[in-house]
């Protein structure tokens, strides 16, 4: 047990001398995060009111294990029965440390995505910016985690010799670790092909598995797929590799509609076309950009009618749709109602030179 008298002796004991590093290194860091917030209160940056926001206690540690690590340094060179001290603190430190990037990571992150407009009907480049992040954030991240606990392993002698006997088994380990890790390591990759060739964004309107849905998830191994009735398609991101799928906003976000229409032959076409107009004159939902109305097929008791129509979204798109063949509907329904699909049936008319009447005039 440690007395009083041997505590304060710096010879036989580093304890006050580390409870001073860390008095000082707490202070250092409630100044600078005081700093910080002032600044960022102040200042229009961004950065520094993002670090403000999500730094989080992380300096409360960081700085204070800073100093004890420099003391337990010193410490340990003119006692070296107490080497162990300067031991722990170093890997508290880097635990410090490694957390501390994470933050600036995340950090970093936020400020890339405050810049991003998400408002514009076409965020189509907004979006793809969004997903690189995203996943760039997600592989540094453990890049940054793994890099840590192998400077750790590294720092005692002890774990460097496993780490050296594990290093000579590596052939034998990574055939083993690459049949059972197969289907990860492929969906890994799929992951970072999918993050810079980008098939895929988030928020992109898709069709897979007969499905109609939004990417609401970019995974390093899967995809989660937001479907309109409000479900949840979770997919491996190999999917998007390996099969076809639609993407209704690849490359931009407008669409182009249609509502189908039989009609029959009485069907007015020009008037059709006038109220068209009229409908996508009178709503938001069109974009102004192009409209048709055709006829493109024909069947035996009815015509095929095609109304197409631009909107700015994918969504929009679906309710300019419905809004073209409610309001169509009741315009023919009220105008033209012979207009609606009808089947004819016409009685077969008695041939005068049928066999019957043939017989009876050869009989005359």
């Amino acid at each position: 047990m440690i007395t009083f008298p041997e505590f304060l002796d710096l010879k036989n004991s580093p304890w006050l001398i580390i409870l001073l590093a860390a008095m000082l290194g707490l202070a250092m860091s409630i100044f600078l995060k005081r700093v910080i917030r002032l600044t960022a209160r102040k200042g229009k940056w961004k950065i520094l009111k993002s670090i403000s926001q999500n730094l989080t206690n992380v300096l409360h540690y960081f700085v204070p294990l800073v100093f004890i690590t420099l003391v337990t340094r010193a410490y340990s060179y003119a006692n070296p029965q107490y080497s162990w001290t300067h031991g722990i603190s170093k890997t508290l430190l880097i635990a410090a440390s490694t957390w501390l990037l994470v933050r600036i990571v995340i950090i970093i992150e936020k400020v890339l995505i405050e810049d991003l407009d998400f408002q514009n009907p076409d965020n189509s480049h907004a979006r793809r910016l969004f997903t690189k992040i995203k996943f760039i954030k997600r592989i540094i991240i453990i890049l940054i985690i793994l890099i840590g606990v192998s400077i750790l392993l590294l720092s005692f002698d002890s774990v460097r010799q496993y780490g050296v006997g594990i290093l000579t088994s590596a052939g034998i380990a990574s055939v083993i670790v690459g049949f059972a890790a197969q289907k990860s390591l492929a969906n890994l990759l799929a992951g970072v092909q999918i993050a810079f060739t980008q098939p895929i964004k988030i928020d992109d309107v898709v069709i897979v598995e007969g499905e109609w849905g939004r990417i609401e998830e970019i995974n390093l191994t899967y995809v989660v797929v937001n479907i309109w009735d409000l479900r949840r398609l979770v997919l491996p991101i190999t999917y998007f590799v390996e099969k076809p799928f639609q993407n209704w906003t690849r490359n931009e976000s407008n669409l182009i509609g249609s509502a189908i229409f039989h009609l029959n032959y009485f069907a007015p076409l020009p008037q059709l076309r006038e109220k068209l107009e009229e409908i996508l004159n009178n709503t938001p939902l069109w974009d102004g950009n192009s409209w048709a109305l055709q006829v493109t097929d024909t069947q035996a008791q009815f015509m095929v009618v095609r109304a197409i129509m631009s909107a700015r979204s994918s969504s929009q798109a679906f309710d300019l749709r419905c809004l073209v063949r409610e309001e169509m509907i009741t315009f023919i329904r009220e105008k033209y109602p012979e207009s609606l699909p009808s089947f004819r049936i016409e009685t077969e008319k008695r041939n005068p030179y049928a066999e019957g009447e043939g017989g009876n005039s050869q009989q005359s």
